[in-house]
């Protein structure tokens, strides 16, 4: 058994690059998923409980996920905001969906494999890793599209199954 730090231990892998990113695609498939099963005006005004409309969520994870490779691949710094430009359209919000989605996949190339546990400080103020970074993308995606199922279950629509990445 390695007495050593595993923080030190670069070069141990238990998932390629390539498999975590197959895998966080595969919730971002299904998370669009849940955006196209909402009805236009209750995806941008229906809200229970306190919570944000699902489109408020969805305009968080667009500010995260693309424009956070992007910090993680050029190392500038950029403020956090969660303005997205839709006009409260949900086929604009799709279209950005998947522009970020390939946002992601080109800056993910430019991530080389020694470098998932570099520190690094996201939007000028999230420390962590790279790794644990784009974990946290992943981790808030399951959790806001946590919230949209409930939403759609209390609005009589059956949400996607959620082992539907596909």
């Amino acid at each position: 058994m390695s007495t050593a730090n595993p923080s030190v231990e670069k070069v141990a892998q238990v998932i390629l690059p390539a498999e975590l990113l197959a895998h966080w695609q595969g919730h971002r498939t299904l998370t669009r998923k849940v955006i196209e099963a909402f009805p236009e005006k209750d995806f941008f005004e229906y809200s229970i409980g306190g919570m944000r409309p699902f489109s408020k969520m969805v305009d968080e994870l667009l500010s995260i996920a693309g424009p956070g490779m992007k910090e993680i691949v050029s190392g500038k710094a950029a403020a956090f905001t969660e303005a997205v430009a839709h006009g409260n359209s949900k086929a604009k919000v799709l279209a950005l969906w998947d522009e970020a989605t390939e946002e992601i996949n080109a800056n993910w190339a430019k991530i080389g494999v020694d470098k998932f546990h570099d520190s690094i400080k996201l939007f000028g103020q999230y420390e962590g890793t790279i790794q644990s970074s784009i974990l946290y993308f992943v981790d808030n995606e399951i959790h806001h599209r946590g919230q949209g199922y409930v939403y759609l279950r209390t609005l009589g629509i059956e949400p996607p199954m959620f082992w539907d990445r596909n």
